[in-house]
């Protein structure tokens, strides 16, 4: 199908493809250019006749529907990344009037598969001349700029030129001079409403920058998602397949998970830049889990973890700052800079615990000590599936079992012990109903709102008095075991790379909260970048706050003992320990 729109450019579609020509070319298919969607869309917005032309030519369509639908993949990949298709040399840049013939022209580049960074100079300003023309009010007749930033789901700030209204063709009619606004009357309508009238008065303005944001009232601000089923052992029914996130939630989430991410990628740099030493498990790829978990429990709950714990210190309250200045050994750490990647304690979290396995007996203590104290708390005991076939596991899940202790086992499987993978490890990889009498439940620990709504169950059934429960979490790590781990020996890069593609519990997230209008993709830029400030002032403090002393290094041995003398390397080395 081929039909005309604007003057010497012709768009046929083929098998849901769009391609653009010229007039003069329009003979010749091998002259056809494949062009994303975006472009179309606002070509139809342009032309005056489109919906008449497309629904006389095709009956098989709908176009609204059809082209948004295409018109959103391709947004994906460019509209929400238009701030970087104009380099900072050409940011300060007029953008003048788009040369004529160059829509075709442009059109051919597809945005979704190649580097916008790498696209000329004048090309940039001459096709965001041209988007601005297209979206220049006085071009659109009745649709306003608000009303298309609805329908990309975005922020939009793009600059038309001054001069743009009077390089039109001379035979295309103006619309008239709007009269001046009469004086304003009292109003009673909320400052929202009032904010977004006034936007839309200046977005009518032909020429002149436009600007364009949007109130918090133009958010969904709850919104209900499928997510997988799970899978489950000695249980009638498991958790939800259903879970509602409000916008907050939302975004405290994923603030939660991006900082974690940041945090992780910043120890690494640290890390090959010898500041950080020792050993240093990272947690990136896993967010999920912590982010997960923390939201379904009580502040006042109890947590326990192995060595991959920065994450959950984290969550548990404990500052990027304080986290990145235990790595590096300096006296504001966490731990006063003596405990390092390993050993971080808060408030109701007990770290960190460097000997595989041993947490997890420590964490049935825990859950025995709220059960003697019958204060309706929980604990939540975490192992990794290299830890899953130590018997001091199953011997902490018979005595959980026998005394109903309100523990939750999770083990964290990320499909690989050190450079072991499962299989070759476990004769059974069903890590959920290794308690056997013990009720299980296995989750996608990649889906923050799936480990949520596990971990409510879960809790609930601790709290309920029925004993202990078995979590498995479906996780994946990004870097290796450890720093010292370059984590391509036993599995290979394109593996790595498809989880990063089709799994990240980050990016899922986001492209939830964007495709249910909760949140736009201009915001979640801006809180990357607090974010990125946030761990890089961070990691100045780690790198200059001072060492501890000498004279500090007893410290801390007994919670609450009078001061006593320790020996030091030699007997006549003597140091004083304060609690």
């Amino acid at each position: 199908m081929k039909f005309v729109l604007l003057k010497n450019t012709v768009v046929s579609v083929k098998f849901h493809q769009v391609y653009v020509t010229t007039s003069e070319d329009e003979s010749n298919d091998a002259c056809q250019r494949e062009a994303p969607s975006i472009y179309l869309l606002l070509l139809f917005r342009r032309s005056g006749s489109w919906r008449q032309q497309f629904k006389q030519r095709s009956p098989y369509f709908s176009l609204p529907d059809h082209l948004l639908q295409l018109f959103r993949e391709d947004t994906k990949a460019f509209l929400g990344q238009l701030e970087d298709i104009v380099s900072p040399a050409c940011r300060g840049s007029a953008l003048g009037s788009p040369p004529s013939g160059m829509c075709p022209k442009y059109l051919k580049w597809e945005a979704s598969r190649r580097d916008p960074s790498q696209m000329p100079k004048p090309p940039q300003l001459a096709l965001l001349s041209w988007m601005a023309e297209l979206l220049t009010p006085s071009l659109r007749g009745a649709q306003t700029v608000s009303e298309l930033l609805i329908d990309l789901s975005q922020f939009v700030s793009t600059t038309s030129s001054q001069t743009a209204s009077s390089t039109l063709p001379q035979n295309e009619r103006q619309p008239p001079k709007p009269p001046p606004p009469p004086p304003p009357p009292v109003s009673t309508e909320s400052a929202a409403e009032q904010l977004g009238r006034d936007q839309n008065h200046q977005l009518d303005r032909p020429g002149a920058r436009v600007v364009i944001s949007r109130s918090f009232a133009d958010f969904t601000t709850q919104a209900t998602f499928d997510i997988k089923k799970c899978d489950v052992h000695r249980l009638e029914e498991g958790p939800p397949v259903r879970a509602e996130l409000t916008r907050d939630q939302g975004l405290q989430y994923y603030r939660t998970m991006q900082t974690v991410r940041r945090m992780e990628l910043k120890a690494d740099q640290l890390y090959k830049q010898k500041i950080i030493r020792g050993f240093c498990h990272l947690y990136d790829g896993q967010e999920a889990c912590a982010a997960g978990i923390e939201a379904a429990i009580n502040p006042t709950d109890h947590l326990i973890t192995a060595y991959r714990a920065h994450g959950y210190t984290y969550t548990r309250g404990v500052s990027v700052k304080e986290i990145l200045a235990e790595l590096t050994g300096r006296k504001g750490g966490v731990a006063k800079g003596k405990g390092g990647s390993m050993h971080m304690y808060a408030p109701h979290f007990y770290g960190g615990n460097g000997i595989v396995g041993a947490q997890v007996p420590l964490g049935a203590g825990i859950a025995l000590a709220c059960k003697y104290q019958d204060n309706d708390q929980i604990c939540v005991t975490l192992y990794g599936d290299g830890a899953a076939n130590q018997g001091q596991l199953f011997e902490s899940y018979n005595m959980a079992a026998l005394w109903k202790l309100p523990c939750i086992f999770i083990c964290e499987n990320n499909g690989y012990g050190m450079g072991t993978s499962v299989e070759r490890a476990a004769a059974s990889t069903d890590y959920y109903k290794r308690g056997d009498f013990i009720p299980g439940i296995r989750v996608d620990g990649m889906d923050v709102l799936c480990v949520r709504e596990a971990t409510k169950f879960a809790a609930d059934h601790c709290r309920a008095g029925k004993g202990p429960i078995i979590m498995e979490l479906q996780t994946y790590r990004y870097h290796g075991h450890s720093m010292s781990d370059p984590g391509v020996s036993y599995r290979t890069r394109e593996e790595i790379q498809e989880v990063r593609t089709k799994k990240d519990p980050i990016t899922m997230l986001k492209e939830r909260m964007i495709s249910t209008n909760m949140a736009s993709a201009e915001e979640f830029k801006e809180m990357d970048m607090e974010i990125r400030k946030e761990v890089e002032e961070a990691a100045q403090f780690a790198t200059s706050d001072p060492e501890p002393a000498l004279e500090e290094l007893c410290n801390h041995m007994f919670y609450n003992n009078p001061p006593l003398e320790v020996r030091g390397t030699n007997p006549w080395s003597k140091l004083t320990s304060v609690s």
